[in-house]
């Protein structure tokens, strides 16, 4: 399975234990586990879940999570963590499976560093149930997705635009270098 060049790159610079531990130091470590809570899902698809970080703290809450990543490292890495739990190592544009979620998180950077970035919206809204929510935060740099691209993937898929924020905390979103965005898959 072949990865972006860019997240290539990203991935030689990182140790995948400081990048743990760098979280684990945070005041705030799981905010996109917070916001995600406000919505009381049961079922939760972590996109791009990496090293399982947000996936263990919603299971740690009671949540069915399922994560998958294309970074065997990551998936061993949260294997190792949460033995319990199921992680697949898969590209999330390539997700195939009978469950359904509530919703649909990809933490981080997982829209900018995705290859078929347009399938892995499809993918996720394919994997939601009526009314559920693809909720996702990302970086908006030069080269990268613009919003109106992201929004743009999300109608061609049925989801709806619900919120926007600027931070995981919901702070409003104004413009500026990073975005979390909320759509839904409307009741029929």
């Amino acid at each position: 399975m072949s990865l972006p060049a860019d997240w290539e790159r990203w991935r030689d610079q990182v140790d995948l234990d400081a990048y743990d531990e760098r979280w684990a130091q945070l005041a705030q470590p799981h905010g996109e586990a917070d916001l995600v809570m406000t919505y009381a899902p049961a079922a939760v698809l972590d996109g791009g879940c990496g090293t399982g970080r947000v996936g263990i703290e919603l299971a740690r809450r009671g949540v069915t999570v399922i994560g998958v990543d294309p970074d065997p490292d990551m998936i061993a890495a949260a294997r190792t963590k949460a033995p319990t739990l199921e992680w697949l190592l898969l590209d999330l544009a390539d997700l195939d499976r009978p469950e359904r979620f509530d919703l649909a998180v990809l933490a981080g950077n997982v829209v900018p560093y995705a290859q078929r970035r347009a399938e892995v919206v499809a993918a996720c809204a394919r994997h939601l149930t009526p009314g559920g929510r693809l909720v996702a935060g990302f970086q908006l740099q030069d080269g990268w997705p613009t919003l109106a691209e992201y929004d743009a993937w999300c109608a061609a898929t049925g989801l709806e635009p619900e919120d926007r924020w600027s931070t995981w905390d919901r702070d409003p979103y104004t413009g500026g270098d990073y975005a979390v965005s909320a759509h839904v898959l409307p009741e029929p």
